[in-house]
């Protein structure tokens, strides 16, 4: 379908390419109907930031994200007739601090950042899709005396963070739900209890309170076989009721609606049979924000946009 809910650009994040001009030109030319515009939030302690933003004061990257919310909104209104642009944001979750400031963040851009994709990049205070080496650092620095134990309180600590964040704040886009097996995709989360239940917990609250689930197709850049979520968190999330969304989490124009003919395969092979996305409306959802999901056409994949992406 023509919608995609997350993506970042060059311009307002370091690890991506291209301006986010050319995101939007791109997202028209590839038939998106609806595309949401979320960089990143800024960090807020030196030692946080990523290693391409070593040499950035943390005012600049405050003064970054403005930025992009003030061009975010340009672009909206420049492409209105093209293309329906939606302008939201991505978690970061490190210390309490961050969810403190997203708090302040969000007061400030009050009726300016109109959903919220929310993510887990951090573990034990180190990122944990970077490289594989800060993935295994963060891993090992979890207490037990075994791989397994390390591993099943790694897992903990990630659903734990995203419970956090869940409540604190109710996006409405849940973020990679699975990001946390980014260089171990083959690990089945039932094999380890406690993470299960915990993953379960979050799945069964976020379907409460009427999120959607992304279906990111970055996993596939990532060498997965599946978009994220991998089929044995899908298969929860629909056995839940949980609703999903696409998102292409693209890094740069050449990322814009890529491989989301693979997420098409995947869907289809998984039986999954709605679509949701984002729409503005008049009245405040539960967070306040005035958006709202939206249930895509029936039979989704017989949609002409599939034709363009493949």
């Amino acid at each position: 379908m023509p919608y995609s809910h997350h993506s970042h650009s060059g311009q307002f994040c370091r690890h991506a390419t291209g301006d986010l001009e050319e995101i939007v030109l791109e997202a028209i030319r590839s038939g998106f109907e609806v595309y949401g515009l979320t960089e990143h939030v800024p960090r807020y302690r030196t030692e946080d930031l990523y290693p391409e933003e070593a040499e950035i004061d943390l005012q600049a990257l405050h003064d970054q994200f403005n930025a992009f919310i003030h061009e975010a909104h340009r672009l909206k209104t420049q492409y209105a007739s093209q293309v329906t642009l939606l302008v939201g944001l991505e978690t970061d979750f490190i210390t309490s601090i961050d969810l403190d400031q997203l708090e302040s963040l969000l007061e400030r851009h009050r009726g300016r950042i109109e959903y919220i994709v929310g993510s887990i990049h951090h573990v034990g205070g180190i990122p944990i899709d970077f490289d594989i080496d800060m993935f295994e650092k963060s891993l090992n620095k979890q207490s037990g005396r075994s791989e397994r134990e390390r591993m099943e309180n790694f897992l903990c600590s990630y659903f734990d963070a995203q419970f956090q964040l869940l409540q604190r704040f109710h996006p409405e886009i849940i973020g990679h739900l699975d990001l946390c097996r980014l260089y171990h995709p083959e690990i089945q989360f039932s094999d380890y209890p406690r993470s299960w239940e915990l993953l379960k917990r979050n799945i069964s609250y976020a379907t409460e309170y009427g999120a959607l689930f992304e279906v990111n197709a970055a996993a596939f850049r990532k060498n997965w076989n599946t978009a994220y979520p991998a089929e044995d968190v899908l298969k929860i999330i629909l056995q839940y009721g949980g609703r999903l969304a696409l998102s292409d989490d693209s890094h740069g124009p050449h990322a814009v609606g890529l491989n989301y003919h693979r997420v098409l395969e995947y869907l289809r092979r998984e039986g999954v049979p709605e679509l949701w996305f984002l729409q503005a409306c008049k009245s405040p959802n539960k967070a306040g924000r005035n958006i709202q999901a939206v249930k895509a056409p029936d039979e989704w994949w017989n949609h002409s946009f599939w034709n363009k992406s493949l």
